[in-house]
Parts: structure tokens; C-alpha cells; sequence
């Protein structure tokens, strides 16, 4: 196809002002550029009327979107055919039998006021006053329920520990000289010396003979505070506590919910002082390696997401739940320990939970425990319940202990005449389980006894984390019975004065000697 001289000339210097910069028969006029062409002018268009054009397009599509969007609506609810307009069809007899019977009020309106207008003004003052009414409600129902947390004077007795520290404690039943059992009580999370046994009478301590001691974690209370503290060094302090009560024997350790972490440690590093252990809902750390996946979803999945999220806090961030406990138990006011603590409570619980004696116990027993106001020993004792322990659940478990390898350890077994020595606990556990306990879940107990197969399970059907051991007369004869057979009472001392006769020629004084011959009831 030919090209004219005139055009061959104008197309050569387009391209070559294209190519070189502005030539011959070119201008520029505002964002786009105008260039000379065959005697014509021909825009070329710049970045920002592309941009402009692109909003228009997209502008343009969102607003055919929309009718469509409005389109689909109309045709599926406002069409009379669809369902909800079949149904709206339904609702008009009755509406305008009611207004009908409304319209009565017509005749007390003014004159000059439109009916619908006056109707309209009276709906809208109805759903503001209706609004006022359940916020004043609500504001006088939260200010009635809040109450604020107490601060109580001193009133513990207290050790002095090999350390430095002092150690609070209360003491329950009968005295030492005349206790049959004793047992010490470590509290769990949230709690005091003051918890124990809750609502545990007297007379059932004097029937069974019981001494109960329960005292302070280290920064709870009125305990001092531990600058290092672990389950070891928890262990020691409950062997020290014993000694400075003078316990003689062996006594029994009780477990409850997270104070059976402390009950652990008793087992793996006191041994020799315990006769034996009590456990109710015992917690054991969720991480443990050694729980197969069903045990492990079995738990997890009973807990809330706020408990998971606190457990991973406490796990990876211990730094970061100091904010969450200021905003819960540690902000000064009471509340329900399921919202705290982000607890997941079965029916049984709850009803618990919201019983005035239970309140009444609950309060003082968080007055108690948070009175130093200081977070630190609750994060370590959350950080306790997920980290790892120094020792595993296994390393309870009664076993032969293992001899040393090589000919000097075989020659010397066999010139031994002692009996075979064994590993671990060897004295009696007891574990109690609501099967309805979702705070401390049935697959929890079910790991422990895998693991201590010698451990006694004591399962209980419909009750919850708190029903079986709280305020329950016949539990707690049912506990002791368990654990001590009959009630036989505490120990009744026979006290015998001996007196001296003095020997014919024996100038001195006779002496009176007081000899205490022990309990005068047959074991």
C-alpha cells in the first residue's frame, strides 16, 4: 500500500518526535500530549485520565451491582409470590384487627395532628422511656450485686522456716497429743488457708480423730513469699511445717483441683514423711508428654477458649496475665470464680456457685488470698501448673529399684541377703472424680491412673469440681471412712503417776514420775 509525500513527511516527523522529544507540528496541553498527524491532532492520554477513567468504570460497576443485589431482595422477600411475603400476608388481618381496636384513641388527638404522625411520636417516646428503664435497671442491679473486697486484720498463727520466711496456718480438730490421723491440706489457686475441708464440722474431726492443718502458699495469705519457688522447694516447706507441728509420724497429704500439684511434689520428694494421699479433682500439667491424644482432646476440650488462652499465657507469656488478674480478682471488687478464672461449670456447679453460703465462703477465702495485693505469686503458681515439674507422674509409680550395671553390682547382689528395694510411693492414693467436672475433666484422672495403676479411683457420677467436697456433711464421712475405716475417736493418754518411796536410809525427797503408757483403745 503507497504512502503520499505529505503523509509519508507528517508520519515520519510523528515518529521521530515520538522517538527524539517534541518535533514539528507537536503540542502538549494539560496531563495528556497532542501530537501533529496528517494535518489532524491526535491526543495521547496520560496516566492520570487512565486513572479516572478507571474509577468511573469501577463506580459504574459497583452501581449495577447494587440494583442487582436490590433486584435479588425484592424478587425473594418482596414480591407478595415469595415466603416472606406470603407470610406478611398472613400477619395483615391481625395487624389491622389491632390497630383497628386502636383507633378509638383517634378521637383524643388534636384536631390538627395528623394520626399517623401522633401515632409514630408515641412508639418512638415508648421505646426511649422502655430503653431508660432497663439501663436504670441494669445500673442498680450491678451496683446492688459488686461488692468490694475487704482487707481483714492479721489473724494467723506462723511458723518461722529454716529460710527466714514465715509460713501462716490454721489448725482444725482435735490437739497433737490426741490426734489419730493428721493431714495437711496445701490450697489451690485462688485460695487460703481458710479453704481446707469447706464446710467440714468439728464434731467429725473429734469422731475420726483427725488433725487437719492447712496453710498459706508462699506470697498467699499471710505467707511470706518464696524468691525462687518450685514444687521441690513447695515439698520442703510442707516436711518443715510438719516438723515445727510436731508431727512425729507420717501424716496424710489432701490434694484438691491445683493444690494437688503440691501433693505431687509431697510424693516425689517427701515420701518417707507421708502415709498416704487424698486426692479430689487432682490437676496434673496439660502439656504432659506422656497423655495420648484422646486424653489430651478430652481435656482441652471442656475448657473455655479464655482458659486455653490462659494456659498458653501462662506457658509462653507468663509477663502478660500480671494485666488479666488486675482486671479480674486482683481489681478490688468480688466476683463469680467462673468468670475469673474463664471456668466451664456443669449444672450442679453452678447451682453451687450461687448459693449465699458458698458466696459467703467464697468472698472471705479470696479476701484472704489476695490480701498482699501482689499478682507475682499467682503467675507462678499458673506458670507451675504448665511448665515442666522437675519429675514426671511415673516417677511415682511403685517399682523395683534398679541395680548398677557391671560384674562388681552382680557380685554384689548376690553376696546381699537384703530384700529387693522399690522406687516411689509406696503407700496408698486415693483419687475422687466427678464425672461431671468440667474444670478438671474425667480424662484428667483417667491419665493419672494409666500411669498409677495402684492408685484407687473413686469415680462419681453427676457430681461436679465443687458439689462432692464442698459443704457436704455425708461426703466427708464418706472421705474419712475411705481413708480410715471405722471412727474409733482421738487417742485417749493414760496417764499414770508412779510415786517413789523413798528406800530406808535415803535422806532425799521422794519424786512423783508421770508415765504416759499411750492409747488405752485396741488398734
Amino acid at each position: 500500500m503507497g504512502t503520499s509525500g505529505g503523509d509519508a513527511s507528517s508520519y515520519a516527523s510523528f515518529v521521530g518526535g515520538y522517538g527524539s522529544g517534541p518535533g514539528p507540528g507537536m503540542a502538549y496541553r494539560g496531563g495528556g500530549a497532542w501530537r501533529g498527524y496528517g494535518g489532524h491532532a491526535m491526543e495521547v492520554e496520560g496516566f492520570g485520565d487512565q486513572v479516572k477513567e478507571f474509577v468511573k468504570a469501577a463506580m459504574e460497576m459497583s452501581v449495577e451491582f447494587a440494583r442487582g443485589c436490590r433486584d435479588i431482595v425484592w424478587q425473594s422477600i418482596g414480591r407478595e409470590d415469595s415466603y416472606v411475603g406470603r407470610r406478611i400476608r398472613k400477619l395483615r388481618g391481625p395487624c389491622r384487627r389491632f390497630f383497628g381496636k386502636l383507633t378509638f384513641f383517634n378521637d383524643y388527638f388534636p384536631e390538627d395532628k395528623d394520626p399517623l404522625h401522633v401515632w409514630s411520636v408515641i412508639c418512638f417516646v415508648f421505646v426511649l422511656a422502655f430503653a431508660a428503664l432497663s439501663l436504670s435497671t441494669e445500673s442498680e442491679t450491678s451496683t446492688t450485686l459488686i461488692k468490694k473486697v475487704l482487707t481483714h486484720p492479721p489473724s494467723a498463727d506462723r511458723i518461722l522456716l529454716p529460710d527466714g520466711r514465715y509460713l501462716a496456718y490454721r489448725e482444725q480438730g482435735v490437739p497433737a497429743d490426741r490426734a489419730r490421723f493428721s493431714i495437711i491440706a496445701p490450697h489451690a489457686f485462688l485460695s487460703s488457708r481458710l479453704s481446707g475441708i469447706p464446710g467440714l464440722k468439728a464434731s467429725l474431726l473429734e469422731e475420726f480423730g483427725i488433725r487437719l492443718l492447712t496453710y498459706d502458699l508462699p506470697g498467699f495469705g499471710e505467707s511470706d513469699p518464696h524468691p525462687n519457688r518450685n514444687l521441690e522447694s513447695s515439698a520442703l516447706d510442707m516436711s518443715f511445717f510438719a516438723q515445727s507441728m510436731g508431727i512425729v509420724d507420717k501424716f496424710w497429704v489432701l490434694g484438691y483441683s491445683s493444690g494437688s500439684l503440691h501433693a505431687w511434689a509431697a510424693l516425689r520428694y517427701i515420701p518417707y514423711r507421708l502415709a498416704g494421699a487424698a486426692m479430689f479433682a487432682p490437676m496434673v500439667n496439660p502439656y504432659d508428654s506422656m497423655m495420648t491424644k484422646g486424653e489430651r482432646h478430652g481435656t482441652w476440650e471442656n475448657w473455655t477458649r479464655g482458659r486455653k488462652f490462659m494456659y498458653f499465657l501462662a506457658r509462653r507469656f507468663p509477663r502478660l496475665l500480671v494485666y488479666f488478674y488486675r482486671q479480674s480478682f486482683l481489681s478490688g471488687k468480688h466476683g463469680q470464680i467462673d468468670k475469673w478464672l474463664s471456668l466451664s461449670l456443669g449444672r450442679r456447679d453452678r447451682a453451687l456457685i450461687e448459693d449465699p453460703i458458698y458466696e459467703e465462703f467464697w468472698q472471705r477465702d479470696v479476701e484472704e488470698s489476695i490480701r498482699q495485693g501482689n499478682a507475682k505469686p499467682f503467675v507462678e503458681e499458673a506458670v507451675l501448673q504448665v511448665s515442666n515439674w522437675g519429675f514426671t507422674l511415673s516417677d511415682l509409680k511403685m517399682q523395683k529399684k534398679l541395680r548398677g550395671r557391671g560384674i562388681f553390682s552382680w557380685i554384689k547382689s548376690l553376696l546381699s541377703k537384703d530384700q529387693e528395694e522399690y522406687t516411689g510411693f509406696l503407700g496408698p492414693i486415693h483419687m475422687w472424680q466427678g464425672m461431671d467436672d468440667k474444670v478438671v475433666p474425667p480424662s484428667m484422672t483417667d491419665f493419672v491412673h494409666r500411669v498409677l495403676p495402684g492408685a484407687a479411683v473413686h469415680k462419681l457420677p453427676y457430681e461436679g469440681h465443687f458439689t462432692y467436697l464442698y459443704f457436704c456433711d455425708e461426703c466427708h464421712r464418706q472421705i474419712f471412712t475411705t481413708l480410715f475405716g471405722t471412727p474409733r475417736g482421738p487417742l485417749n493418754i493414760i496417764v499414770v503417776e508412779v510415786d517413789q518411796t523413798p528406800i530406808e536410809g535415803d535422806t532425799e525427797e521422794p519424786e512423783e514420775t508421770t508415765l504416759i503408757l499411750g492409747d488405752a483403745t485396741t488398734n
